[in-house]
């Protein structure tokens, strides 16, 4: 089982180096189970390391109700931040970097204390978080045709690939997370509206749940590190030419262009 762990490890990372699908790996190997799949992610995290990327922080996926219809699955899973995924607002993503991009907005934390599982709680997430900012997260599927379960995605590091990261700034006395709204446009045509109830009903419940998930692999969500606790809506897809803004009110405005 190690060595298979390794294998798909590796044959994901190619698959994003060289921007190609493969198959999923719940049609090939019905014995893989959820744990399995959280161990591949780390190996391909291991992998990523010893090219000298440095995780930036981890998010939370799948946390939204339209999330989880969409892909049909119905618990949220998790993946890392690399300092490569890191966009500026307003920056050109090139599409021919990813297979079949989606984005979805999302408010980050930016944590002043590490937040050590298990056993976190709401509260303890407010008092780690320095402030909040506005979020793109971009997500890519290196499963064919996104056609993927819970162990697919959760293997594929959450499905992650670039996060695009506002200027605004909030400290937490200054905004009502739960229900900070937000308007999504794609090419000034608002497509989704969303507030931070979406992300299990509040987004720092979200990033509660991913201290006490990475507490069961001896992982801990540390000081600097940026949080993304899911979309606050669906994930919309994009092709080259499409310019994505977020509007989150008094948090700030999140935008990023495909070229």
């Amino acid at each position: 089982m190690e060595q298979m762990k390794v294998h798909y490890a590796k044959e994901l990372l190619e698959a994003e180096t060289a921007v190609k699908e493969i198959e999923a790996f719940t049609d090939r190997n019905e014995s893989i189970t959820v744990e399995d799949a959280y161990y591949i992610q780390l190996e391909t995290v291991k992998l990523k390391e010893a090219q000298g990327r440095k995780v930036i922080g981890k998010k939370v996926g799948l946390t939204s109700k339209a999330m989880q219809k969409m892909l049909q699955v119905d618990e949220p899973d998790y993946g890392h931040l690399f300092d490569d995924m890191k966009v500026e607002s307003g920056d050109v993503v090139d599409t021919k970097t990813m297979i079949a991009p989606r984005i979805e907005a999302e408010i980050g934390f930016m944590l002043k204390d590490d937040l050590v599982g298990p056993n976190i709680t709401f509260l303890d997430v407010i008092m780690a978080t320095d402030y909040v900012v506005p979020t793109l997260e971009i997500i890519d599927s290196r499963i064919a045709d996104w056609k993927i379960k819970l162990i697919d995605t959760v293997a594929d590091n959450g499905s992650s690939a670039k996060v695009v990261i506002g200027d605004g700034k909030k400290n937490l006395e200054s905004i009502h997370l739960r229900t900070n709204g937000m308007i999504l446009k794609k090419n000034e045509e608002i497509v989704a509206t969303g507030s931070g109830a979406a992300a299990l009903g509040h987004p720092a419940e979200a990033i509660a749940w991913l201290a006490n998930k990475l507490s069961d692999f001896n992982i801990t969500l540390q000081k600097g590190e940026l949080i993304l606790p899911g979309a606050l809506s669906g994930a919309l897809n994009v092709e080259a030419g499409d310019t994505i803004k977020a509007d989150f009110g008094t948090l700030g405005v999140v935008e990023v262009t495909f070229g």
